[in-house]
């Protein structure tokens, strides 16, 4: 699903062409830059912080070094450069599909991370497209789950970032997603279904739960197969994982899908990824005022239909 993007209004220091992650520093009661690291980050030791101010890994919001006693502050930007060792590889790789000053629309492979997290630094969508167009100033404009394949927008340009993030803010901008699921014959298409989604268990899934909605999502059906239906998703809301939690809720859990309506905590499958794809982005430029349509090739999905109707 379409997350919210990452802050950043002036190009990222980077190291070895990897992007720095940002941090905007909460409110809290500490003396140090170093003390609000430990603390937002306990997962990584006291020592680890120091080592890392050392080697000058850590930087204000101009890239400039850090002293490990440089002071906090509240709202103050922070630099710094995550560090995971046995990074996993994605043996998969991205398409770009559309460049310019402003804008860049790349189709993301199963498995790889927009932006750095968790285990991944290097192997993120982000990282390989610093390398690739060595424009540091690149921030993704939404985001899309690992698992999920299709297009991801990035923001080029610092002076006109604003006004790309206000379209996801606002609602401005049309998501079409693709999925491969089971046949609902007895439902009615195209079909609106309502929720109330939260946080569930383990943390990073999501559940269904008495309440007022606060997720919408259309689904109509795009192609009928035997084994598996090719569905068209409309996402109103942009909930995490609300089209898996959707779909599974209807009947028809997305094939592939290793979160939903059972987790399975085997890990990656590279040989059978989530059969979700973010298939079309539309709107209105911001700047130019036309309209722009940006989609995925026929031959992705034609293949992923193949792929899927085996499953």
């Amino acid at each position: 699903m379409t997350k919210p993007s990452i802050r950043s209004q002036t190009a990222r220091a980077t190291r070895d062409g990897v992007p720095a992650s940002r941090l905007q520093l909460p409110p809290g009661p500490w003396a140090t830059v170093l003390d609000a690291l430990c603390a937002r980050f306990p997962q990584v030791g006291r020592d680890t912080w120091r080592e890392r101010f050392a080697r000058g890994r850590v930087l204000d919001a101009d890239g400039a070094c850090l002293d490990v006693t440089a002071p906090y502050r509240v709202g103050a930007d922070v630099q710094y450069f995550r560090e995971v060792p046995d990074e996993p590889a994605i043996p998969f790789v991205e398409t770009l599909l559309h460049a310019d000053a402003h804008l860049v629309v790349v189709d993301k492979p199963h498995f790889l991370p927009v932006a750095p997290t968790g285990a991944y630094v290097r192997e993120t969508l982000l990282t390989r497209l610093v390398q690739r167009l060595g424009n540091s100033a690149l921030v993704p404009l939404h985001r899309i789950d690992r698992d999920t394949a299709g297009l991801v927008l990035f923001s080029a340009d610092p002076a006109s970032r604003a006004a790309y993030q206000a379209l996801f803010r606002e609602r401005r901008i049309h998501k079409e997603y693709r999925a491969f699921a089971a046949p609902l014959p007895a439902l009615r298409f195209p079909h609106v279904h309502r929720s109330r989604l939260e946080r569930g268990e383990p943390f990073f899934r999501m559940r269904e739960a008495d309440g007022v909605p606060n997720s919408e999502t259309r689904v109509d059906v795009h192609a009928r197969g035997g084994d598996a239906w090719c569905y068209r998703l409309e996402p109103v809301t942009g909930r995490k994982h609300q089209l898996r939690v959707h779909m599974a809720a209807l009947g028809a859990p997305i094939v592939g899908d290793r979160f939903y309506p059972v987790l399975d905590d085997r890990g990656d499958d590279h040989a059978r990824p989530l059969q979700l794809f973010a298939h079309a982005l539309e709107f209105d430029d911001p700047l130019s005022g036309e309209r722009r349509r940006f989609s995925r090739g026929a031959h992705a999905a034609t293949m992923n239909a193949a792929t899927a109707g085996m499953r």
